[in-house]
């Protein structure tokens, strides 16, 4: 009964192939790392004094306290409001407009001209003005 003596069981885990899994592990994500952000590589660009530099002015359109409409100074009725709009933005790529409304107006006229930007694919702004001292 010298069998049981014979049979020595040994635990033994080959970790030989798990260094070349980190390693080609290691190497595929230095790769991808650098194909994300190709951008790494910082340039000094040269700088040039004759370009033209598109700026944009934006539209102001403003609605007094007695509920008068304004674009850009220039008094216009409600109704007009939405074909004047369309006459100053056309052409413009990406027209912007300021909104200057008064804070004792009913919110009821700032969502109608916000409409009428939506309608004309106008960029509207809110202007507001700031809090100084608190």
């Amino acid at each position: 009964m010298d069998l049981s003596r014979r049979r020595k069981l040994s635990s033994h885990v080959e970790t030989s192939s798990m260094n070349d899994i980190m390693f080609f592990l290691m190497l595929f994500f230095l790769i991808v790392s650098t194909m994300v952000n190709p951008n790494v590589i910082k340039l000094m660009l040269p700088n040039a004094r004759s370009g033209k530099q598109a700026m944009k002015q934006p539209i102001t359109v403003s609605v007094d306290a007695s509920g008068q409409y304004f674009i850009d100074r220039t008094p216009v009725t409600p109704t007009q409001l939405e074909a004047d709009l369309a006459k100053r933005v056309q052409g413009l790529e990406s027209p912007t407009a300021v909104l200057r409304v008064d804070q004792s107006l009913n919110v009821q006229k700032l969502v109608d001209i916000l409409e009428i930007g939506n309608r004309l694919k106008i960029k509207m702004v809110m202007a507001t003005a700031a809090e100084s001292g608190k």
